[in-house]
């Protein structure tokens, strides 16, 4: 980096730092490397100072691992949340050894086999924002040899429009609606993972929460209800019907949320679990349906 490129880096480090980016070196490399000249990177800088979030101006957000396209007005996936993504694989992967297990031989009929390669893992990202829970679940899948039927469901029309384009190179399905109101019902009762993104802030909790947050993402994926588990009964109440049997669904709460969540679990008939990450923060509530992998 010559002198007048370190003065203009340095420069910008101090806007962005005065504008109060915590991070603003790492942002600051970021914006530079996404401008294609000192006129975009002005416009960019720009942007961010006056409070839009860096993801929302870079367009794109880094999910473990994977880059996911944002757009404005759609909620930022949390680095939390990838905890949640980590708890899934691990069920997914379990559930394609156990199926192989007790995978249908050779029929006197002529019928082949059933192998780990023909078992396909069915999946839903349920509040999916723009999609990066299904992305990264399915992604990482993938990479092990393991196929995912992935279908993906949002309220909000932009967080939709922006799935679809996340999604599209898996051939993933992205339905707008309300919960499962929205998804096909031939996918009841077939569901091996279910990740639900729920909000779970409580409403008066909004107020408090940064401003990158509370003005620039939609209510909707933000406020929970007066504890913040409205939605959370609503999709541990309609899970069982969706769930193949010893299927999971996985939602992210707050720590102080988790022991009513797991009431709430097991009044509709889950058997509860809870994972957390001391690390990122995370806390996630499983939920399993009783039975077993059916091939």
């Amino acid at each position: 980096m010559d002198r007048m490129v370190a003065v203009r880096f340095d420069e910008l480090v101090a806007r962005l730092r005065a504008a109060g980016c915590v991070f603003a070196e790492d942002e600051a490399r970021l914006l530079v490397g996404a401008a294609a000249d000192a006129e975009r990177l002005d416009a960019l800088v720009a942007r961010r100072v006056s409070g839009v979030p860096l993801e929302y101006v870079l367009g794109w957000v880094e999910f473990r691992g994977v880059r996911v396209r944002v757009a404005e007005g759609v909620f930022v996936p949390r680095q939390r949340s990838g905890y949640l993504v980590e708890q899934a694989v691990k069920l997914a992967r379990a559930r394609v050894g156990g199926a192989a297990q007790t995978a249908r031989p050779a029929s006197a009929h002529g019928m082949p086999p059933v192998t780990s390669e023909a078992v396909e893992v069915v999946a839903v990202d349920m509040c999916c924002g723009c999609g990066a829970l299904g992305l990264a679940f399915t992604t990482e899948l993938a990479a092990e040899g393991i196929s995912v039927e992935l279908a993906a469901a949002d309220i909000e029309p932009g967080a939709v429009a922006c799935a679809r384009r996340n999604l599209e190179v898996l051939r993933a399905r992205v339905f707008q609606g309300d919960l499962f109101a929205a998804l096909p019902g031939e996918l009841a009762g077939r569901v091996d993972v279910l990740l639900a993104n729920t909000p779970y802030v409580p409403s008066e909790a909004i107020a408090g929460m940064p401003p990158e947050a509370r003005e620039y993402e939609p209510l909707s994926a933000l406020d929970g209800g007066a504890d913040g588990l409205d939605i959370f009964r609503r999709v541990a109440a309609a899970a069982p019907e969706w769930l193949t049997p010893g299927g999971h669904v996985l939602v992210e709460t707050s720590a102080g949320q988790a022991e009513t969540a797991v009431g709430i679990l097991t009044a509709h008939g889950l058997t509860p679990k809870v994972a957390a990450d001391e690390e990122s923060g995370a806390t996630v509530v499983i939920g399993s349906l009783a039975g077993s992998v059916d091939v």
